[in-house]
């Protein structure tokens, strides 16, 4: 559940973690335990403008998780943490199923617009490991080629990045989510070419 920051009632909830658009907490919703993320007001942008920027990246990103719910129907808010280097070794294997979610999502115009293994959770036990997608709050509603292979991009630099030497968990991501995007797939990876080399001139430009 996301929500404009409340300053109010900050003190009867569990303060969990800050990120760079919002808190989330811990607390109850009518009874019933709950995650809360709150976005706070940014000082540097004019008032009208930052609430106005606020409701739309929340209905935004609200509409992308409910969407994302009937897409692939594995998506949740989970308190776990998880250790970076156990993640990725985790992930090598479930790198059909990540590479299946992200087709279906793309393939019902759900653009993430933050993909990275910070915002992939694992859920299950050991020998039975579902990938969970979260933070939506970057997502947004599209159907352009160009999007999606920006998405991936991100993707790709935020896992090389992050862990190196993954280069064949990216490949094998990339099957996956050519069965699952059938009929967009060739354009999307055609503009995934055309992203990286842009982001390669850039680079040598400095």
């Amino acid at each position: 559940m996301a929500a404009p920051m409340d300053t109010e009632n900050e003190m009867e909830r569990e303060f969990l973690k800050q990120g760079a658009e919002a808190k989330v907490y811990r607390e109850n919703f009518y009874g019933r335990p709950c995650i809360s993320k709150q976005r706070f007001s940014k000082a540097y942008r004019h008032q009208i403008l930052d609430k106005s920027l606020t409701l739309q990246r929340l209905k935004s990103e609200i509409r992308a998780m409910n969407k994302c719910r009937n897409l692939v129907r594995d998506y949740i808010v989970d308190l776990q943490k998880n250790d970076p280097e156990l993640a990725i070794k985790k992930l090598t294997p479930l790198a059909g199923k990540l590479g299946s979610i992200l087709g279906k999502m793309h393939s019902g115009k759900i653009i993430h617009g933050d993909l990275t293994t910070s915002n992939m959770l694992l859920r299950g036990d050991p020998e039975n490991l579902d990938i969970v997608m979260i933070d939506f709050g970057l997502s947004f509603a599209e159907g352009l080629p160009e999007d999606k292979g920006v998405d991936l991009y991100v993707f790709e630099r935020a896992l090389l990045s992050t862990h190196p030497n993954t280069e064949d968990l990216f490949t094998e991501v990339m099957e996956a989510y050519k069965k699952a995007n059938v009929k967009e797939a060739n354009d999307v990876i055609s503009k995934l070419d055309e992203v990286r080399m842009r982001g390669r001139k850039r680079t040598m430009v400095g």
